[in-house]
């Protein structure tokens, strides 16, 4: 499993990705973001499922690029890598399902090429389909992204700055990662400002990050003994009182 996020502003795009991946009883790090960055071409492709899926399809994407294929919008490289998924999946599903493997690759697409208006951002499903996201959804998550959901949907907006984006979804990434043994440190931040074409990528380890997760640990116990009591009484007036202990 993994935890994807990326989040859509109006300033720009931050994502978030970790590295752990688990096999069986094994856990290994492995990078599962990928930048291609060129003139007025920036967009950045991050993973869910099967390893050897996702690098397949990169692999042939990059292989596209490469050869000299032309994406004047984020949505026909979008495409593209569809193509290059329903690709791998005509080569390799039948074989992986065979073998008790599920085909299952989700794919987060973000970033600016030369004839986009504006930063863009794109979920792509197995099947090669995809669905942009807008101002009425500021983030899209996959993996185990479920115990993370609640902050992101209780402070993002699309009005919300970059900064704000970054912690809150790194306080996301770290509800997952205290709730799901499958998610872990280090994790991959990418940032895009609108109109820049040029990413910025960043790698943080526990280490780095370990006072923050602490911090908001102790601040939402705090949070939780100052939020009121009185409304409990209406419960806890019911109970009936202890019993004394007869002789």
């Amino acid at each position: 499993m993994t935890y994807c996020l990326a989040i859509k502003v109006k300033e720009g795009l931050v994502a978030i990705a970790d590295t752990r991946i688990t096999s069986g009883s094994d856990t290994t790090q492995k990078k599962k973001v990928y930048i291609e960055q060129r003139d007025k071409y920036s967009l950045f492709i991050m993973t869910s499922g099967l390893r050897s899926v996702r690098d397949k399809a990169v692999l042939y994407f990059k292989e596209l690029i490469d050869e000299g294929e032309v994406h004047n919008k984020l949505y026909k490289a979008v495409n593209a890598f569809g193509e290059q998924v329903k690709r791998v999946g005509r080569e390799d599903k039948l074989d992986l399902e065979a073998g008790g493997l599920k085909f299952n690759l989700h794919t987060i697409i973000g970033g600016q090429l030369k004839d986009d208006e504006e930063h863009k951002l794109f979920l792509l499903y197995p099947e090669g389909n995809w669905v942009e996201l807008g101002e009425g959804a500021p983030y899209v998550a996959i993996g185990n992204s479920n115990h993370g959901k609640a902050i992101l949907n209780r402070t993002l907006t699309s009005e919300s700055s970059m900064q704000l984006a970054l912690k809150t979804g790194f306080l996301s990434f770290d509800s997952t990662r205290v709730s799901a043994n499958d998610v872990d440190f280090p994790i991959d931040v990418v940032l895009y400002q609108n109109n820049s074409y040029e990413m910025v990528e960043y790698r943080y380890t526990k280490r780095d990050l370990e006072s923050i997760s602490d911090q908001w640990a102790d601040e939402l116990k705090k949070a939780l003994h100052n939020i009121p009591e009185e409304w409990m009484n209406l419960v806890f007036d019911k109970m009936p009182l202890p019993k004394e202990n007869s002789i």
